[in-house]
């Protein structure tokens, strides 16, 4: 069983604050800078939270618009400490780190800020005296200027970027970590590094240097190195080797790049496990193994798995002295092997392979995530995912961190479907299936692509609609509306669709219906009807699409308004005669207009010869049960309702009419089960005190009798609760109505007592 533990006091207080800057830390300088307030200092542990929060929201949430003087806000140490900030993608622009350049930074990572140019590197060395770790990773501009800057730019001669030779990490004399991952291509790495006298972590990711002897200055401090994508040779290797102090080594590639010479060999294994002896890390996936490094088969006993290093089916990895923490085998044919020595294994043998490697490269590795993704995908569709709540995070971790790439967004929106299901729900927190659903309307939000778009939709089905939907109700609406477009000929994707815009606008108040309204929902939906109608088809988008606007008018007279200015009725004429055997159809268009027909201004338009026709022919339906003309009737009671005075057609006469609704009324069984859901009696119970048209009143009073007769624990308490028992006895009493009506309340109430009865609480 899932559980919702409470937010920590802490990151309530930095959402408040964020969402809330002008009223809490700031105010607005000439209605737009923020400033803050002059008597506010805030220590690192807060100020390092607000700013990584807010990178986080800017990036993971479209409703949270970033304000460009933010970083402004901590550009004073005396007021505001930072020491360590995670910044990433492109909200952060040079201006941003020349805001705080006055901080005492021991910890910045900066991953994939594409804005950032040459410019910021001066901001950079003024951090020198005191940062301790840097990321650099995916700032692929970073090493770039203008070659004219502030001279003359126009489209004969517009600006050219040039590489920066001359900037080295001199002065950074604290620096320990060093991230430069998917760098600028040109760069000289072994210059740039030289002046960094103990460096414990280097990432060198995708680089490609045909020389790394320069790593051996640092064979008495270097803990961790990795290589990710690096082409290898020989020389790399026995390089490698001479750095005894590596704990974390990785070079690992990704198997689909088709540049790499180099193979894997037991020798170089070997050469690993004899020099590095306090390796805990090992990544060597994607790597094509030139020749056999396992152990015959025959010594692995089926079934069973073993850490033990001298049992390795490595055959290398049995000198180890103990196993290893980490050992990357993703892509290899190893990672299949059952004998491994290593606590955590990445690859593709199972579950937990596969979530490692999820988890593993998610930050830095995409094309790699991706791939792993749908591994996840295939398992949770074929088998039961063992550890779900874990995967779950993952994907929602891996969708957030990559919102821009494709590759992801496919595959971890189709994963997600799986993973939320209904065999899985007992186990998810609302706030866990909340940010699914942040990010499923993310991926919506970022991608028009069909797949991203179905899987997106067909992840949303799996919650309970509009109740889960509701904290992200009108951004949900935009986005389904936006699907719908009728340009769109995906007939898939508007079906589910059109199925979520008529869930979400189901049993929710009338204040989300008129917003919804608003938004466009009904010409939308008016839209597609007419699509159909051109194309004669009746298929499930123009049966939901019918259903949807039933939803929608029901107590909402701007809505209703809606439907009657744009055309709705002469669509609703095309639709029966198109489509005349079309059962559900029919009852879903009755049901409309049955909310049309409440508005007591709107029934004048509804008081045409044609419609008033169309309306008693409806009468003698016998489609759907009762629906339709059950239906028909409530159209024809409410415009009864405004007495002979507003009867102005000539044909058909109203005596005519009520006759025909009498004799309708009385073929109907009491006890026919309902295809409808009521969720207030008001507009049915005006119809009660009156006496202006007795087949109104007796249709009112015949709904409220099978509705408590077939369905008394949903029924009895609503209309005990809204007045109904009162209004049936003063209807009783009555001169104007009809005994039958009467005779007919009176079991109203019979049954309604009943239930009070047999539902009272006797326990003391």
């Amino acid at each position: 069983m899932a559980s919702d533990s409470p937010e920590s006091l802490m990151t309530l207080c930095t959402d408040y604050c964020l969402h809330n800057l002008e009223g809490t830390l700031c105010y607005l300088l000439d209605n737009e800078t923020l400033r803050l307030h002059p008597d506010i200092f805030l220590p690192s542990e807060i100020c390092d939270r607000l700013v990584n929060e807010y990178v986080e929201l800017v990036n993971a949430n479209s409703i949270f618009e970033h304000n460009e003087s933010f970083f402004s806000l901590f550009s004073d140490p005396r007021s505001t400490r930072l020491a360590r900030i995670h910044l990433r993608e492109d909200i952060v622009q040079d201006q941003d780190l020349e805001a705080i350049r006055k901080q005492d930074l021991v910890e910045l990572f900066l991953t994939r800020c594409n804005k950032l140019t040459a410019k910021s590197l001066q901001t950079l060395a003024s951090f020198s005296p005191t940062l301790v770790s840097l990321s650099l990773f995916g700032c692929s501009n970073i090493f770039y200027e203008e070659e004219n800057p502030g001279g003359c730019e126009d489209d004969f001669n517009p600006s050219r970027q040039v590489l920066v030779k001359d900037f080295t990490f001199e002065g950074f004399s604290r620096l320990r970590f060093l991230n430069l991952g998917r760098m600028t291509a040109g760069v000289k790495v072994e210059t740039l590094l030289r002046p960094l006298a103990s460096l414990t972590a280097l990432d060198l990711s995708y680089f490609q240097l045909n020389d790394i002897l320069f790593l051996t200055q640092w064979k008495d401090s270097l803990a961790s190195l990795v290589l990710y994508n690096m082409d290898l040779c020989e020389e790399h290797i026995q390089a490698i080797a001479q750095l005894r102090k590596l704990r974390h080594l990785d070079i690992s590639r990704d198997r689909l790049s088709n540049y790499y010479k180099f193979k894997l060999t037991r020798k170089v294994l070997n050469l690993f496990v004899e020099n590095l002896v306090n390796l805990t890390s090992l990544d060597i996936s994607g790597h094509t193994m030139l020749e056999n490094c396992t152990t015959s088969s025959m010594e692995e006993k089926v079934g069973q798995t073993s850490t033990n290093p001298g049992k390795s089916s490595i055959a290398p990895f049995r000198n180890l002295k103990r196993p290893l923490q980490f050992l990357g085998l993703f892509e290899t044919s190893l990672c299949r092997l059952s004998y491994i020595p290593a606590y955590k294994v990445t690859g593709d043998k199972n579950e937990e392979q596969v979530l490692n490697a999820i988890e593993a490269y998610t930050e830095h590795r995409p094309e790699i995530t991706s791939r792993a993704i749908n591994l996840l995908f295939d398992i949770a569709r074929i088998e039961r995912c063992n550890q779900l709540l874990r995967a779950l995070k993952l994907v929602i971790t891996a969708l957030k961190c990559h919102k821009d790439d494709k590759n992801i967004q496919v595959t971890g929106s189709a994963a997600l479907f799986y993973l939320t299901n209904s065999e899985y729900r007992m186990e998810q927190s609302i706030k866990l299936r909340q940010q699914v659903i942040q990010v499923v309307l993310n991926g919506m939000e970022a991608y028009q692509e069909v797949t991203v778009q179905r899987n997106c939709c067909l992840t949303l089905c799996n919650f309970s609609i509009p109740e889960e939907l509701e904290f992200q109700y009108r951004r949900v609406n935009e986005l389904l509306l936006n699907i719908l477009n009728p340009t769109r000929q995906d007939e898939s994707i508007q079906r589910i669709a059109v199925h979520l815009c008529n869930a979400l606008v189901c049993q929710v108040d009338n204040d989300h219906k008129e917003a919804v309204g608003k938004m466009g929902f009904v010409m939308t939906m008016l839209k597609l009807i007419q699509k159909k109608l051109v194309d004669k088809t009746c298929d499930q988008v123009m049966e939901f699409s019918w259903s949807a606007l039933w939803n929608i008018t029901d107590e909402t007279p701007d809505n209703c308004e809606m439907f009657l200015n744009y055309s709705g009725m002469k669509l609703f004429l095309e639709c029966l005669k198109e489509f005349p055997n079309k059962q559900e159809l029919h009852r879903n268009m009755l049901g409309l207009l049955g909310n049309v027909a409440e508005v007591q201004e709107l029934r004048p338009q509804l008081m045409t010869s044609q419609f008033i026709s169309v309306f008693s022919n409806l009468l003698d339906s016998e489609a759907d049960g009762i629906e339709v003309s059950y239906n028909a009737c409530g159209v024809l009671s409410h415009i009864m309702f405004d007495g002979p005075d507003a009867w102005m057609i000539p044909e058909p006469r109203r005596e005519e009419v009520v006759d025909r609704m009498w004799a309708a009324i009385q073929r109907w069984d009491v006890n026919s089960r309902r295809n409808i859901n009521y969720r207030s009696f008001e507009p049915i119970l005006r119809l009660i005190p009156q006496g202006i048209s007795p087949v109104s009143q007796h249709w009112a009073t015949w709904a409220l009798y099978n509705l408590v007769s077939v369905y008394p624990d949903k029924y009895c308490p609503l209309l005990i609760k809204e007045g109904g028992l009162l209004l049936l006895r003063d209807m009783i009493k009555m001169a104007s109505a009809r005994p039958e009506t009467k005779e007919m309340g009176r079991k109203v109430i019979e049954h309604c007592s009943n239930f009070m009865d047999e539902n009272m609480d006797t326990s003391r």
